[in-house]
């Protein structure tokens, strides 16, 4: 994840970041308190626990504050990218190329009045009246992929790639060329090639619906590209995370948990290994944070220095209780606004779609995920106009077509909440 200095960061999240500071600050006092208590009297008073908990809420809902607000940061608007290739643009974020000038100004008709002069359809493979419609211009496709990258976590962390066709091939080794050592003058014996896999990650169709009613399409001032892409963002966004966890691979992606899943001890090529929390949908109760260690080193060493931990926020929760052997707590909220929090020096990625801690639930995964996870963009965002089925509003049936699955895997694993 990209570093944001303080400096650049917007008022309301440098007031999250001092707002969660404070909260860790409260919530470790009354954590201690709570400990101090259990062994003593070998539980806690049922008033402290609830303080804790409901510190430990004031916690997490700064952290989603800050994460909310260095979000909305980071979303490009339309016409703002200046990257080598990109269309120019002027002082008022209005693209300056006359190509691209013409076909927004073709597309801004066709969105407001359903004009299609100047617009190349695409059909698609059905005769279905859905399937077709018109792709949208480059600078509104590209801030749809960019609002994307910064309001979907996985994308933030993974490999993401554009292709130009609807399946992605990747070859991968297995097994790398055999070698070894000999004398100066010894026979050279042939040695084992390497061992080849073909990965195929197919482009499975995402769509969103929005309406808009015909005053918002008249009204010269609102900028409909930029409307577009916020209305799909969310939508997108949900389905896109959903996928890229859990998705079993059937018209969607399939997800690092979609895979098979078995004892780290006996991982092979095609599957992920796990660790064993250490009790059935727990923790273990003595030394909790030795499993966490345990799953940070099950990854081969060259995956651990770019490791992160993802989790949903239940997760987060349970670990920010967590001490080490010398008292100090393994969680650490981050100190800048555009860092994110950090779990035995690892990077936490917050995902609500991963699995809650409950029996045998993979409910914390760790690894590089920007070399374990491939996330693949077919090229093409398409737009359909609907003024009939939803009269008086007028429906924007709007496709884009993604593709992901693992495509490494030794550089991901996760914990299985079970006692082996």
């Amino acid at each position: 994840m990209k570093e944001t200095k303080t400096a650049s960061a917007s008022p309301e999240a440098r007031a999250a970041l001092h707002e969660m500071m404070a909260a860790f600050e409260a919530f470790k006092g009354a954590n201690d308190a709570r400990l101090s208590e259990i062994e003593k009297k070998a539980s806690a008073d049922a008033l402290l626990e609830e303080k804790v908990a409901r510190i430990d809420q004031a916690v997490g809902q700064a952290q989603a504050r800050l994460d909310r607000a260095m979000s909305e940061s980071r979303r490009p608007g339309i016409g703002t990218e200046s990257a080598a290739g990109s269309p120019s643009v002027s002082a008022f974020g209005r693209s300056t190329s006359p190509f691209h000038g013409e076909e927004k100004s073709a597309f801004d008709g066709y969105v407001r009045t359903g004009r299609e002069v100047g617009l190349e359809i695409k059909a698609g493979l059905s005769s279905a009246p859905t399937s077709g419609g018109y792709v949208v211009p480059p600078e509104t496709e590209r801030a749809i992929e960019r609002r994307l990258m910064a309001t979907s976590p996985m994308r933030e962390i993974a490999t993401v790639r554009t292709v130009a066709s609807g399946v992605f091939r990747k070859p991968v080794s297995t097994a790398g060329i055999a070698s070894g050592w000999v004398a100066e003058t010894a026979a050279r014996p042939e040695t084992d090639p390497a061992t080849l896999a073909l990965l195929e990650f197919p482009a499975a169709d995402l769509y969103a619906n929005p309406a808009a009613t015909q005053a918002l399409l008249d009204d010269a001032l609102v900028d409909l590209d930029e409307w577009l892409a916020s209305e799909v963002e969310d939508a997108f966004a949900a389905q896109e995370t959903q996928a890229f966890v859990t998705g079993d691979g059937t018209n969607k992606p399939k997800g690092f948990l979609g895979y098979s899943i078995v004892a780290d001890a006996s991982h092979a090529w095609g599957d992920i290994g796990y660790v064993a929390s250490g009790a059935a949908g727990a923790f273990a109760a003595s030394s909790p944070a030795d499993k966490l260690i345990d799953l940070i080193y099950a990854p081969k060493a060259q995956y651990r220095p770019n490791g992160r931990f993802v989790m949903n926020r239940k997760t987060v929760s349970a670990v920010r209780k967590f001490k080490d052997a010398d008292g100090n707590y393994i969680w650490s909220p981050a100190t800048r606004a555009g860092e994110t929090a950090s779990l035995l020096g690892y990077p936490v990625t917050e995902i609500e779609t991963m699995p809650d801690i409950a029996a045998n639930s993979h409910a914390i995964a760790f690894g590089d995920f920007q070399r374990g996870y491939l996330i693949v963009d077919r090229a093409g965002v398409r737009v359909l106009r609907d003024p009939y089925s939803a009269k008086p509003y007028v429906l924007f049936y709007t496709t884009k077509r993604v593709g992901g699955g693992v495509q490494n895997f030794d550089a991901i694993k996760v914990m299985k909440f079970a006692a082996s």
